[in-house]
């Protein structure tokens, strides 16, 4: 090889290569754009933190020098740091950051304002008793004690007062302490054969649409032999004795409407089933049948508010199901498919029930999704049963996204805050149109099958993941309009962008009173299961502060308080006593929220006091009957498409989170 071939080719070589070029191993041009970067049309760029450059020994002392001197002043200093790091703790504890830096107007970059529901120190709530509740971040009750605490100490200058406030635990009496040393020795009096039947089978219509609770094959034929010689069954009592305790207590809660001691009907056989439950250790021996009864005690706590020990129990069950395995693809060959399949549902039950309860109580999620393998069951001759299952998932999924992301421990108010609600919102509304298919609710439609129970509450759910997804924005205008009035109508003139996200959050609220006053109206609300009242009580709320952000947010916010009532009101007159202190609640904020406005306060009609619980229609229900029938509820607001929605959402730009960060700095609202 000759010299000037071999200088060619060191000519050739580049002292500094893009990012690109280097992490791919291959040659750069080294000017910029590189030739490879410039042929594929891609962004090259440059670290010049790697080129290597020439300096002079002197150069090299003499910073060696100046890093001596620095050294030198640290101890001068260090008392003037320990200030400032005690002033921003303090400014912390106080909720109201320092802002130091200019916000950078790119949407991914960090910022010191964070998401009210997700900002540290933890926020927590002592009972009257004496007993420290943790709000979580995602929890609908903590959103709405939040919101009635601010509006109380606002109003009144004054911490709200617990007595009154209902806590988790403290609704029913269960008949039991939970100690081992006051175990009632006597079984329960079974029911006939007969009756057990029934109890089942109302459990089948109510929860085994949505849930798997039992094997019907080999929990029927347990039954059976039950019932052959139920005293020789009872004297050695094993977990299918258990299993057929839990679903007749869930059975009578579902069907029985009525609570003459405060204790939920089937709490007899319930605590029975605790007191019967074995340690750990023997239910890993029998893990799918385990599994299964985990799910049914957790369904029926979390429906009682006894939500801390649900989701207890469901994090055993998780735990047994991923110690067997339940969450890969189990082989069919080595394990036989009626084993599997049975396995596919209860994980996903599992599954499920876990991404509910773990949102509800505003906790981080136990197991990510990506660690998942397992594939959905197959139900023969009912391909519906399937798509709901998958759609249940998809949601679940959805929920779990939101609580890492908006409601995450770095959660941002402005720049992230805003990105992540958006992808949230564009995951919610790409599912819209496959639940459109499906399970069309048909509420603008004439028709003689009513609304199915189970589209119902795969509707709901689709419409509490956008309000979780898009609430914290009104707890920030909220808090804004506590601030100053004038500056937070200002603000939300200005952002008309963000102002049209609060409406897609009141929208969506206002869907989910549609849907559950359609349940009202067929007899076909839930009592019992907690779904229902959640999604009651989070609508409630939103609808309740949104017109005292901006009254122009909502129209006829009385009449959408009064669809709110009677479902309560129905739910009370059959036994829920959780509906009655969440309507006291709603009731409450409601009063506080009035005494912030010249308008005359809402005041329900003293005999919606009672309720129905005579079984006599209330002048607000007979109001419901005769102003507000299905077929003119659409009339108050037809709803947003799903086009719409994501309209509303790629419509955020960098000025209106930039205004958002620029408001909240201003008021100081953290």
């Amino acid at each position: 090889m000759n010299a000037s071939h071999r200088e060619s080719r060191i000519r050739k070589r580049s002292s500094n290569a893009c990012q690109r070029c280097r992490k791919q191993k291959i040659k750069c041009s080294g000017i910029q754009p590189c030739n490879t970067c410039h042929k594929r049309k891609l962004t090259c760029t440059f670290d010049d933190r790697d080129q290597k450059i020439l300096v002079t020994r002197g150069f090299i002392e003499d910073l060696q020098a100046r890093i001596s001197s620095l050294e030198r002043d640290e101890d001068e200093t260090s008392s003037l740091h320990s200030y400032i790091e005690q002033d921003r703790a303090r400014s912390n504890h106080e909720n109201i950051p320092l802002i130091e830096n200019r916000l950078d107007p790119n949407l991914e970059e960090e910022s010191d304002l964070t998401n009210p529901l997700s900002t540290a120190p933890s926020t927590f709530m002592t009972a009257a008793n004496g007993r420290t509740f943790y709000l979580g971040t995602s929890s609908n009750w903590s959103f709405a004690r939040r919101i009635l605490s601010m509006t109380h100490e606002h109003v009144y200058n004054s911490p709200l007062p617990t007595e009154s406030l209902l806590f988790e635990g403290s609704t029913y009496d269960l008949g039991w302490d939970g100690l081992r040393t006051t175990v009632d020795q006597e079984l329960p009096i079974v029911p006939t054969l007969d009756y057990s039947i029934y109890l089942i089978n109302a459990v089948k219509f109510h929860a085994g649409q949505l849930f798997h609770l039992f094997d019907e094959g080999t929990f029927m034929g347990g039954l059976y032999a039950f019932y052959e010689d139920p005293q020789q069954q009872m004297a050695s009592p094993d977990l299918w004795y258990i299993h057929y305790l839990v679903i007749i207590a869930l059975g009578k809660a579902l069907v029985v409407h009525r609570n003459r001691t405060g204790r939920p009907p089937g709490c007899e056989f319930f605590t029975k089933a605790l007191q019967l439950l074995p340690d750990s250790t023997h239910l890993c021996r029998d893990p799918v049948n385990a599994t299964e009864i985990l799910c049914c005690i957790a369904l029926y706590l979390q429906s009682l508010d006894f939500r801390s020990a649900a989701h207890n129990f469901i994090g055993q069950a998780v735990r047994i199901a991923l110690a067997q395995g339940m969450h890969t693809d189990m082989p069919v060959q080595h394990l036989g498919d009626a084993l599997v399949q049975r396995c596919r549902s209860t994980w996903w039950t599992i599954y499920i029930l876990d991404r509910l309860m773990t949102s509800l109580m505003g906790l981080p999620q136990s197991i990510h999704d990506s660690q998942i393998h397992d594939q959905l069951p197959y139900f023969p001759g009912s391909p519906q049963k399937a798509i709901a299952l998958s759609m249940q998932i998809r949601m679940c999924q959805i929920i779990a996204e939101i609580n890492s992301t908006v409601y995450g421990a770095d959660g941002r108010l402005n720049q992230k805050f805003l990105v992540r609600t958006k992808k949230a919102l564009a995951s919610t509304t790409n599912l819209a149109s496959d639940l459109q298919r499906s399970f069309d609710l048909q509420l603008d439609k004439s028709t003689i099958s009513g609304v199915s129970r189970l589209s119902a509450h795969l509707h709901l759910l689709y419409h509490q993941c956008i309000v979780l997804a898009t609430r914290p924005l009104l707890l920030c205008f909220l808090t804004m309009k506590f601030q100053s009035a004038d500056i937070c109508l200002e603000t939300l003139d200005s952002l008309a962008n963000v102002l049209r996200l609060l409406q897609v959050c009141i929208d969506s609220a206002q869907q989910q009173l549609n849907i559950l006053t359609c349940l009202y109206e067929q007899s076909l609300l839930d009592s019992f299961l907690p779904f229902d009242l959640e999604a009651t009580f989070v609508s409630s709320i939103v609808l309740l502060i949104a017109p005292k952000i901006d009254i122009s947010l909502l129209e006829n916010r009385t009449a959408w308080l009064q669809k709110s009532y009677v479902i309560l009101d129905d739910m009370i007159s059959r036994g829920n006593l959780i509906a009655r202190f969440r309507k006291s609640e709603l009731e409450q904020l409601g009063r506080l929220l009035d005494m912030l406005s010249p308008d005359g306060p809402f005041q329900p009609d003293d005999s919606m006091e009672k309720g129905q619980q005579d079984g006599v229609e209330t002048p607000m229900s007979s109001l419901m009957h005769h102003t507000y029938r299905v077929t003119e509820l659409l009339s108050l607001n037809d709803g947003l498409t799903t086009a719409e929605i994501m309209a509303v959402a790629e419509s955020i730009d960098t000025g209106d989170v930039d205004w958002v960060a620029h408001a909240v700095t201003e008021n100081q609202i953290w």
